[in-house]
């Protein structure tokens, strides 16, 4: 797979990268973000894989989540995948903002037309995974994700289902269970179609009871201010199943914040030492 540099800045003595390249998962032209900390001069470091939430790009968390100075400290790489793929210009895809363009809620489509582009889980586990891995001063063996919103749930239910990959999980804001809120059914149902066991391998509180998960406690901070957060993220049913599954889970309610940039902005170094911490 050829990467096009679309753009490299000096940051904190690393470099913050954006590329693109052309995916066979999703049959177009996609863009990632890469920071590379100072460290990666002199050898392969741990990488993050930080998946944004519903409308977002690449460019969302490279500019307003300011990492990269604590990433820069701590020596890890972080990789910032879009959302979706784009300019497929199937009918509808960009009629609203939660699903289609921008919204593909890293699934594997199944229904029609989605099927044939949609393949969002597939492009971070096997293709996005690869290239980085090859292409960069990471170390895949030491690697977390993470993300927000749609992408907590990407996060959440990627890392369940793929301990090989991924050693650390966190999340801000996360859609724990979009089997149970109008954004998850309205995608899975578009994506996956009417039969909601199918749903079952992308909702991270069945996922949490199925596999378990035996790295460090999934660290979730969320707003109490969050507009979102009884309609369509409802923590505690992820505190629930992992209870039920006795799975480690550390969920920090923070007072007055909401669902925006401005919340990660200000947990964002708490997590990065987190996933450094066990990577």
């Amino acid at each position: 797979m050829t990467m096009q540099i679309i753009s490299k800045n000096k940051s904190f003595g690393g470099e913050q990268g954006v590329y693109s390249h052309e995916s066979a998962e999703t049959g177009c032209t996609m863009r990632f973000g890469v920071y590379l900390p100072p460290a990666a001069q002199e050898g392969p470091v741990p990488v993050l894989f930080w998946l944004s939430g519903l409308t977002c790009t690449e460019d969302n968390f490279i500019v307003k989540a300011g990492a990269q100075r604590m990433a820069a400290e701590l020596g890890v790489a972080i990789v910032a995948p879009d959302t979706s793929p784009r300019g497929l210009n199937y009918p509808g895809d960009s009629e609203s903002y939660d699903f289609g363009v921008g919204a593909g809620f890293y699934v594997d489509a199944t229904q029609a037309p989605w099927v044939n582009g949609y393949r969002m889980y597939s492009y971070i586990t096997k293709e996005l995974f690869q290239l980085v891995a090859k292409g960069f001063a990471v170390d895949p063996l030491r690697a977390g994700i993470f993300g927000h919103s749609m992408g907590g749930h990407g996060a959440l239910t990627i890392g369940l289902k793929n301990p090989d990959l991924f050693k650390t999980i966190s999340a801000f804001s996360p859609i724990v269970s979009p089997t149970r809120c109008p954004w998850g059914e309205k995608a899975l149902a578009g994506y996956l179609g009417d039969d909601r066991d199918t749903w079952a391998d992308y909702d991270a509180t069945l996922l949490v009871k199925r596999y378990g998960w035996s790295g460090p406690a999934l660290l979730i901070d969320q707003g109490t201010d969050d507009q979102f957060l009884e309609t369509q993220l409802k923590p505690e049913l992820l505190v629930a199943a992992c209870a039920d599954a006795k799975v480690p889970l550390d969920l920090r309610m923070q007072p007055g914040y909401d669902h925006s940039y401005f919340f990660i902005s200000t947990f964002i170094d708490d997590h990065l030492r987190h996933h450094a911490a066990h990577l």
